[in-house]
């Protein structure tokens, strides 16, 4: 009787040590091992650099209207200092950006057009043609070669952006003849000789597109839907 109540204590008392092991009790209880994050892939990088380049341009956009329109000069000098460093930290993050995927080519018509809002014109043509290498058509960088075009003096070529956008993106081309009209504009105060004859050529120009443009208006789905209110 004595031998079978200490076989019984015996198996009791393991009973109770399992019990507690398997419930975690006691010191021998191990802490949960966290899961390791993962590692972004080079795309997903690629798309964090490009969102933070166009945080800057926002800001930069913002910064450059304000300095257009401030009347006090020391005002409109640090409005566009603030201007120039915001595109200068975006075009550094559309560069990171293109360069973690070569394939995005919003990447690359952004690397265009903070090159173009900070002067470097040739390099803002070589990123907007490898835009259009990756999306023939892309209407984005059509109307910001355009643009970079106009600044360059490169007149027949942004005529032809126009035309290119016209069939594809109405309201783009429309962007970029409004920035012909006002480049134009502007140009005139020093124009003389062949340069004002040109000028005179290209108001010309811009008025009969813009005419065409009104009279197909109706033509779109835009202007149909219109003529219908």
């Amino acid at each position: 009787m004595r031998i079978a109540l200490q076989v019984l204590s015996a198996c009791l008392l393991a009973s109770g040590m399992s019990a507690g092991w398997a419930n975690g009790g006691g010191a021998m209880s191990m802490p949960a091992v966290p899961s390791m994050p993962r590692e972004q892939t080079p795309q997903q990088k690629a798309k964090d650099a490009y969102n933070d380049g166009v945080h800057y341009v926002k800001k930069a956009d913002k910064a450059q209207a304000s300095a257009a329109q401030a009347s006090d000069a020391g005002k409109k000098d640090k409005a566009a200092h603030e201007a120039q460093d915001r595109y200068a930290e975006a075009l550094a993050k559309f560069q990171a950006a293109a360069a973690l995927d070569p394939t995005m080519h919003e990447a690359w018509n952004y690397v265009g057009y903070t090159n173009r809002k900070l002067g470097h014109y040739d390099e803002a043509l070589a990123a907007y043609d490898k835009a259009l290498t990756l999306k023939p058509g892309y209407a984005d960088a059509l109307e910001y070669r355009g643009e970079a075009y106009l600044a360059l003096n490169r007149i027949p070529e942004a005529q032809q952006a126009y035309l290119d956008l016209y069939s594809g993106d109405r309201a783009l081309a429309g962007k970029l003849l409004t920035a012909m009209k006002s480049w134009a504009a502007d140009q005139r105060a020093n124009a003389a000789g062949s340069q004002a004859a040109n000028l005179d050529n290209l108001d010309k120009w811009i008025q009969e597109r813009a005419q065409i443009a009104g009279q197909t208006a109706a033509l779109t789905r835009a202007g149909t839907a219109a003529s219908w209110r």
